[in-house]
């Protein structure tokens, strides 16, 4: 509590505190929701306590420190699993209307299958969910969030088409112990990432993976949702959805319009359009030029999967709602096709990063905030304006709690989304930053934080203390306005 005061104190000696915005605000919609997010492996440690099989994320870490920046691992983390309490009350603090949090498949499931169900597990969740709805916090719970049972991953993972069957069978048992509590269900954590990163990248299997890692994903998805729809709905009147990863795009030449939506077919288009569109299946470009490329490689047919009718059908429609998790975008061009060869990446089209753009402590993440306003555009003109619920969106940096960089590009995305909800009809109705606390970041380790709550990941307690953006996205809450101009800082000292 010492170092809360003394931080009480320097915000009062270095900064004017104010509680008011400029003249020049933009409003919110009305009913509009603010929320925050987090997830099982990155925030709740306990990693073997009470019964908690292995997951993927726990063996590669203890197997490969290597490969983390940091070499370190989830195992404690925040320590989530015993300090949730804390963390709902500066939920509560912020004011927000949801929070987004993932459930661990292997805290629920220790060996990955239904027919051992961990009672301990499931209760540290009702008591999670108790305490939010206590606290006049809705709960938006995701099913799988990257962290799937170790033992799943030695049989192929998401290349085994039978993690359909293991990962519908879990939801299940979600639906049924939690779902009476549940209003909001999100299934399956940006899928372009899992696929591109751990069976194309990450493991060095390539394109076939990749593919086929997507299409098992899909599948799982609208069963889940099916289970939900047929056995559950009625009953728990909820709504569920799947977290799509969309990238913006802007052309690299403004002729080259073509570039910009390609890309989008093939990253965000390769999971909403089987799901969103009026026909369902996978985009027409995506499926032509993987097979003029699966050609010209060599393979005998098309390294992209193909659906039959019938799970066209069972696959389109199946959400409630448009999950878009967003953080930085992409210069996009054409690059022509050499005859007899495959088309570049198998998409022809190449991305890249204006050198202007301002970095983050994330080489790949620029800020673009134009880019959030063209993809919500995008997917509001390509699937009939759904209504989209910003599911992430959030900035790294190196850590420290007088966090502006974080609070100006909060700012100028919220304003980006607000412009495109305001002048271009988009449907968008509400809003979650990644993240709540800093936490585990991958492969990043704990070298970089997205928190708006900073941990001190070296003392046993895991302290806890708010940044300026808490205060600042606190403020935005209870306003719910946003300056037109720069963002003015927030701040009470009694809050830090």
């Amino acid at each position: 509590m010492a170092s809360y005061s003394f931080l009480g104190v320097a915000f009062s000696l270095i900064f004017v505190v104010t509680h008011g915005f400029a003249h020049d605000t933009l409003s919110f919609p009305k009913n509009f929701l603010f929320g925050t997010a987090s997830s099982s492996y990155q925030i709740e440690g306990g990693w073997n306590e009470d019964g908690k099989g292995e997951s993927i994320w726990d063996r590669w870490t203890h197997e490969h420190p290597d490969l983390i920046r940091d070499g370190s691992n989830g195992d404690v983390a925040c320590d989530s699993y015993h300090k949730y309490k804390e963390d709902v009350q500066l939920l509560k603090n912020m004011g927000v209307d949801f929070y987004r949090f993932s459930l661990s498949w292997t805290r629920i499931l220790p060996t990955g299958y239904d027919n051992v169900v961990n009672q301990e597990g499931l209760d540290y969740y009702k008591n999670l969910i108790k305490e939010l709805l206590d606290n006049g916090i809705e709960p938006f719970v995701t099913l799988y969030h990257w962290d799937h049972p170790a033992v799943f991953e030695i049989m192929g993972g998401w290349t085994n088409e039978m993690m359909v069957e293991w990962i519908s069978d879990y939801a299940r048992v979600v639906f049924k112990e939690l779902g009476p509590n549940v209003k909001y269900f999100l299934t399956i954590n940006e899928p372009v990432g899992i696929c591109n990163n751990w069976y194309s990248e990450g493991k060095k299997v390539g394109y076939p993976a990749k593919y086929s890692c997507m299409h098992n994903i899909l599948k799982a998805h609208a069963k889940i949702y099916h289970i939900y729809d047929t056995e559950f709905r009625e009953q728990q009147q909820g709504q569920i959805s799947i977290v799509l990863d969309c990238i913006g795009a802007l052309p690299k030449s403004l002729s080259d319009a073509a570039a910009v939506d390609t890309f989008f077919q093939f990253h965000c288009g390769w999971v909403a359009h089987p799901i969103f569109s009026t026909n369902g299946d996978y985009p027409a470009v995506m499926k032509s030029r993987i097979t003029e490329s699966s050609k010209s490689d060599g393979f005998s047919k098309s390294i992209l999967p193909e659906f039959s009718p019938e799970w066209v059908q069972y696959i389109k429609g199946t959400s409630d709602f448009f999950s878009l998790n967003h953080y930085t975008s992409n210069l996009v061009e054409t690059v022509p096709r050499v005859p007899g060869h495959a088309w570049y990446d198998y998409s022809g089209v190449k991305a890249s990063v204006d050198p202007s753009w301002p970095n983050t402590a994330m080489d790949s993440l620029k800020v673009v905030p134009s880019g959030f306003r063209e993809v919500i555009k995008k997917i509001s003109i390509e699937y009939d304006y759904p209504p989209i619920i910003i599911t992430e969106n959030g900035f790294p940096d190196r850590g420290g709690i007088l966090d502006y960089s974080r609070i100006s590009y909060l700012h100028l995305y919220m304003k980006e989304m607000l412009s495109a909800i305001q002048e271009n009809g988009c449907k968008v109705k509400g809003y979650s930053t990644w993240g709540l606390l800093d936490n585990f970041e991958w492969i990043y380790g704990y070298t970089i934080r997205f928190g708006m709550v900073s941990v001190n990941f070296t003392d046993p307690n895991r302290t806890r203390t708010p940044k300026w953006s808490m205060n600042w996205y606190k403020h935005v809450i209870e306003t719910k306005k946003l300056s037109i101009d720069k963002p003015l800082i927030a701040v009470n000292h009694t809050d830090i």
